[in-house]
């Protein structure tokens, strides 16, 4: 098998008894092992992917949104090539959030209070 395997399929949905006769769904195979991508973009690709990663490192889209071949083909390789793109973007950073002294304080504070709470919840005891 090559890198990029298409093949027909029949679709369902819109198109009469076209619909029947003429296989308009496009089905995408590419073998993503092949690609040779870096372990990172590899491994965000795949969790992109989802269910449409294969146990044996293909990525399988299908297509049968239009009623022509041309049109879901053109589908396919658009919707392969955003997941492509998307796999090899780094994410963003997250800023870590910045607590300062008074706000310590009064998280503190306000714990040591539903901590009074709750210790007053217990049982009553008649000694």
């Amino acid at each position: 098998m090559g890198l990029v395997e298409e093949s027909f399929i029949a679709a369902a949905g819109p198109g009469g008894q076209n619909v029947n006769k003429v296989a308009t769904a496009v089905q995408l195979r590419i073998n993503v092992f092949a690609l040779r991508l870096a372990p990172p973009v590899f491994h965000r690709l795949k969790e992109l992917a989802g269910s449409k990663f294969t146990a044996g490192g293909e990525i399988v889209l299908t297509a049968r949104r239009f009623r022509t071949q041309e049109a879901n083909r053109e589908d396919a390789r658009t919707r392969l090539a955003d997941l492509l793109r998307d796999a090899c973007k780094l994410p963003e950073k997250r800023a870590k959030s910045r607590l300062n002294r008074v706000g310590k304080v009064q998280r503190l504070q306000g714990k040591k209070i539903r901590g009074a709470v709750k210790a007053g919840r217990g049982k009553v005891r008649l000694d």
